[in-house]
């Protein structure tokens, strides 16, 4: 599959600043950027920047930042899935992760994930993906929000709508392993019967597949 990445820019305005939300960014344009000391959520920052420049690389990678000035405050990954996934089963070259996302602590509840969403749709090439996200409870900032898991869930779930994803079931043991994990997907307008029926059959397979 040709992946072709069209850039989108969009201004939010915030009473902590003005906030570009935009993308997919390349790696040359991410090295000129500063990124945020909070955003440490998956691992340590700087080495957390260094992974999104090296998704930003990829032929299937997309980042999208909000940013003010030249300092990166949230970001987006969407790239194919872990090879040790099971959605990386059959190799299926229509569907993408949206990998992570995370906006630092004082940046949030200003809209900034749900722009960031917005703005990864906006490229007409996703009406050629599934797009799916996993979400973790362990993977959630519990602490600083101050919700329970199920108050995250909702929240997650609320904000992944505004880029169209919808919840779908699975049998996937991790997912299963806790009620507020769930799998979340966006199915593209040209994405074809066989290429749904190939992803169901991901979503429902037996957990020894490899």
């Amino acid at each position: 599959m040709q992946h072709t990445k069209t850039f989108y820019q969009r201004k939010l305005v915030t009473p902590n600043g003005t906030i570009s939300i935009e993308g997919p960014v390349e790696r040359t344009i991410l090295e000129t950027y500063t990124f945020d000391d909070d955003l440490d959520a998956f691992r340590r920052p700087q080495e957390q920047f260094i992974a999104i420049q090296e998704i930003a690389e990829l032929n299937e990678g997309r980042i999208i930042i909000a940013r003010i000035n030249d300092h990166i405050i949230g970001y987006t990954t969407y790239l194919y899935p872990d090879p040790l996934e099971r959605w990386s089963m059959d190799n299926l070259e229509y569907l993408l992760e949206l990998g992570a996302i995370e906006i630092s602590n004082q940046y949030r509840s200003l809209g900034i994930g749900k722009n960031m969403l917005e703005v990864a749709m906006l490229d007409d090439q996703v009406e050629d993906y599934i797009i799916i996200t996993t979400e973790y409870y362990w993977h959630w900032d519990l602490k600083n929000t101050g919700l329970n898991v199920f108050e995250y869930k909702k929240m997650m779930q609320k904000m992944m709508a505004a880029g169209g994803m919808e919840v779908f079931s699975t049998n996937d043991p991790e997912i299963t392993s806790h009620p507020a994990n769930c799998l979340m997907a966006r199915i593209g307008k040209r994405i074809t019967n066989e290429q749904i029926e190939a992803f169901d059959k991901i979503r429902f397979t037996n957990r020894f597949f490899f």
